[in-house]
């Protein structure tokens, strides 16, 4: 009798134990993309990561993008991708490839348990893939889709020689519907709002078997709409095939999250192409390393932005011409959001028009909403040259906007508010309160009102906040 309680006991804790053993996912290429041999592994990525050069850049690193090729290809371009988010304080990284082999609509998010690599097991963070798994939204977990995937494997070494005690969130994006990708855009965006130590890297490689030239061609240009965080540029150069990538989805994926979370620009860290290392051009494959970073405009970018304004508000309404600028910086030539306020000789408002949303260079916004405060806003009639004396000008660049549901997020002098409600909307820019000396209630009383609302709309309207670069002269 007691020998069969001894069995059955035994029979339970080996039933126990396979049940609550995670599943460990076995590496697809290792041996073939990259050394299967720790040591050698180890120092392969090692000196990929110790060649490669550190842009020290002032602002937050948001996200990443990096190639996926063999690593005697494209190894050391990865290199520098890694190499600037080496010891940086990231616990959850969210990996986004495509799905090279097997077919599928919508996205898959691996669900839990590890992934190997020849350094080690990963743990996935199974908290973040369940908030992403929504089946009716097209983002389920598809097993197949990783069998033989290799675009999010490869990135695992060099996270493991970067970064200590992190986790990952794989997914591969297959045919994606509408849903799927605005599921996981909103998903990560809220996410990446409430933890700052988590950050997004795409995988991706660029143009496919053309020749040296022609490969570097089309890659500066998906590489300049990626830096300038224009999806809707990239998106139009790929519809008409002027450029690829193999993880253009997971590129635009990581671009849309990036922007919602303020990004303001892309750093190129490397650029190079299969060419580059075999020597042979005819049939070349596209290698880059970017990194989406949100910074602050320096002081030279702030005045050359109130110039702009200023030039072009006298050019217009003395001439009716809008004068030309050749601009090359980068952070100004990215897409953004922007006011331009007029006031007059005495201080008193004389136009305040902008956009709220990032549909141009930010240089572009700035200038158009020049024009636009000092001859169209229906509050006032068109300026007049005489007027033009004692001005003051006011650029404001304002941040994404964030959706609220509690009064108590809003922080008078640092957030301004937009509202929208039964097809009538009202924006308020962050220094406004500060003028008048408002208080909260007061400042979503006449938020509602600015937008033709009864002063207490902001209760069941949709309301937004927004931060701002404010500019004066």
């Amino acid at each position: 009798m007691v020998e069969k309680v001894i069995v059955l006991s035994l029979s339970f804790l080996l039933l126990f134990s396979s049940a609550c053993k995670e599943v460990v996912k076995a590496p697809n290429v290792a041996g073939a993309f990259y050394p299967s041999e720790p040591e050698v592994l180890k120092n392969e990525v090692d000196n990929f990561i110790k060649r490669a050069e550190y842009q020290n850049i002032k602002g937050e690193l948001i996200a990443l993008i990096s190639p996926h090729a063999g690593y005697q290809f494209s190894g050391q371009v990865a290199g520098y991708a890694y190499r600037n988010l080496q010891d940086r304080p990231v616990k959850t990284v969210i990996l986004i490839g495509p799905a090279h082999y097997f077919p599928f609509k919508g996205i898959s998010v691996y669900k839990e348990g590890f992934f190997r690599t020849p350094l080690g097991d990963v743990e996935i963070d199974k908290k973040v893939s369940g908030l992403l798994i929504k089946e009716e939204m097209d983002v389920s977990f598809i097993q197949e889709a990783f069998e033989k995937e290799h675009s999010l494997e490869v990135q695992l070494p060099f996270l493991q020689r970067v970064l200590k005690g992190f986790r990952v969130v794989p997914l591969l994006v297959g045919t994606p519907t509408e849903r799927s990708l605005q599921h996981v855009i909103s998903v990560l965006t809220e996410l990446l709002r409430k933890q700052r130590d988590i950050l997004i890297i795409a995988s991706s490689d660029l143009s496919h078997y053309h020749t040296y030239e022609e490969a570097r061609k089309m890659d500066m240009m998906f590489i300049d709409a990626t830096l300038r965080l224009s999806i809707e540029e990239l998106q139009g150069l790929l519809s008409k095939g002027e450029v690829e990538a193999c993880g253009a989805w997971p590129v635009i994926i990581t671009m849309a999250v990036a922007r919602n979370l303020g990004a303001t620009e892309g750093i190129l860290y490397k650029y190079a192409n299969s060419g580059d290392i075999t020597g042979d051009t005819r049939r070349v494959v596209g290698y880059g390393a970017i990194g989406l970073y949100k910074t602050e405009l320096s002081p030279e970018q702030r005045s050359l932005l109130l110039k702009i304004a200023r030039e072009t508000i006298f050019s217009y309404v003395k001439d009716k011409k809008i004068p030309r600028f050749n601009i090359t910086d980068r952070r100004l030539t990215t897409s953004g959001a922007t006011f331009v306020t007029i006031k007059d000789r005495y201080g008193n408002l004389r136009g305040c028009i902008g956009n709220i949303l990032p549909v141009m260079a930010l240089y572009e916004s700035v200038q158009r909403n020049a024009i636009a405060a000092s001859t169209a806003d229906p509050r006032f009639p068109p300026m007049r040259p005489e007027e033009l004396e004692g001005i003051s000008v006011e650029v404001t660049v304002l941040s994404p906007l964030e959706k609220i549901t509690d009064p108590e997020d809003i922080v008078i002098g640092r957030h301004g508010l937009f509202i929208v409600k039964d097809s009538k909307s009202g924006i308020l820019l962050p220094q406004v309160p500060v003028e008048f000396g408002w208080d909260k209630k007061t400042f979503l009383k006449e938020v509602s009102l600015k937008a033709g609302l009864p002063e207490d709309a902001w209760k069941d309207g949709d309301l937004y906040r927004f931060t701002a670069e404010i500019i004066k002269e």
